[in-house]
C-alpha cells in the first residue's frame, strides 16, 4: 500500500475499507490500479467508472482478454447532514484552513460523529460497486483495482473525498466562506495574493533615476532618515507556512514519502522559536 498511496488520507481511506472488505481480495486489486489495466476511468456525479482489462482463462470458457465496466459509489450524505457537519467545521479554525488550502484535518471524522454518518466507507453501507466480471467476490479484484486508483487520486486532490460524499468542493468552500472563520482566512489569503510580485519586461532590475532633495545631507543619504518609511508593516499570517500550502503537498519536485508541508511546516516552526525576539 505504500508504494500506492503517500498522503494519510489515501492510505486512511484503503484501511477503512480492509475494515469490512476482505484484505486479501482487495490487495489483489492492487495492481488493477495501473494505467496498464485501467482502459480508463473517470469519476462523474460521484461515482468512479472504469474500463477493466480482464484476464484469459480457458477455464471459464475466456479465450479473449475481455474488458470489464467497473463502478464504484460512495453513498451520498444528505444536504441536511452536510448542513450540520460545515457547521461542525466552521467552528474550528485548524479545519478551516486546512480545507481552505486542500488538505484534510486528521480528525475531521469527529465532525460527522454527532450526525451519525462516516466521512470515510466504514461498511457496505456506505458504498455500492457493480464489476461485469464473472467473480462475485467482495469485492472482486476489478472494483479492488478502482478502489486503489481513487485512494492514489485522493493524493492529488484530497476534496475529491468530500465529492463521493455528495457536495461539490465548490459548495464546500462557498459554505466554509460564510463563517467568520472562513471569512479572515479568505482575507488573509487574499492579502497574500496582493503580495506576490508583478511580471516585469527583463530578468534583470532596470537602473532608475530619481533626483534628491537638494537639503539632503550626507548622514541622511548614507544612514536614512527616522521619518521615512521604507518598509511597509504587514500582518501576521494566520495560517503558517501559506504561501508554501497554497502550492499543495508534494509538488512535482518532491520524490520523497514523506510530505513536503508538514517539513516545511516544522521549519517554520523553528525559525519562529529560534527569532521569536526579532518578530515580536
Amino acid at each position: 500500500m505504500a508504494q500506492k498511496t503517500k498522503t494519510w488520507w489515501g492510505k486512511t481511506f484503503v484501511e477503512a475499507l480492509e475494515g469490512f472488505c476482505d484484505p486479501g481480495r482487495l490487495s489483489r486489486g492492487r495492481s488493477y490500479s495501473g494505467s496498464n489495466r485501467l482502459k480508463s476511468f473517470n469519476i462523474h456525479e460521484g461515482e468512479a467508472i472504469a474500463s477493466v482489462r480482464g484476464n484469459v482463462n480457458p477455464y471459464f470458457g475466456v479465450y479473449k482478454e475481455p474488458t470489464y465496466h467497473t463502478t464504484v459509489k460512495l453513498s451520498p450524505i444528505s444536504a441536511k447532514n452536510w448542513s450540520s457537519i460545515i457547521e461542525q467545521i466552521g467552528s474550528k479554525a485548524s479545519f478551516v484552513s486546512k480545507l481552505m488550502l486542500n488538505e484534510i484535518p486528521e480528525n475531521i471524522e469527529d465532525c460527522f460523529k454527532p450526525v451519525g454518518v462516516n466521512f470515510l466507507p466504514r461498511s457496505k453501507k456506505d458504498c455500492d460497486w457493480r464489476c461485469s466480471c464473472p467473480d462475485w467476490g467482495n469485492p472482486c479484484k476489478h472494483v479492488a483495482g478502482v478502489f486503489y486508483r481513487i485512494a492514489q487520486e485522493l493524493d492529488q486532490d484530497p476534496l475529491l473525498l468530500f465529492e463521493l460524499r455528495g457536495i461539490s468542493r465548490e459548495a464546500l468552500k462557498q459554505e466554509l466562506k460564510r463563517s467568520p472563520l472562513g471569512q479572515t482566512l479568505v482575507d488573509d489569503l487574499s492579502e497574500e495574493d496582493a503580495a506576490f510580485p508583478e511580471a516585469v519586461d527583463s530578468y534583470y532590475t532596470q537602473p532608475e533615476t530619481q533626483e534628491l532633495p537638494k537639503d539632503l545631507s550626507y548622514q541622511d543619504f548614507w544612514q536614512g532618515h527616522p521619518s521615512q518609511n521604507l518598509l511597509p508593516n504587514s500582518k501576521r499570517s494566520l495560517v503558517s507556512a501559506l504561501l508554501v500550502k497554497k502550492q499543495g503537498d508534494y509538488p512535482a519536485f518532491w520524490h520523497k514519502e514523506t510530505s513536503f508541508i508538514a517539513l516545511m511546516e516544522e521549519f517554520y516552526q523553528r525559525f519562529r522559536d529560534k527569532n521569536q525576539k526579532f518578530l515580536e
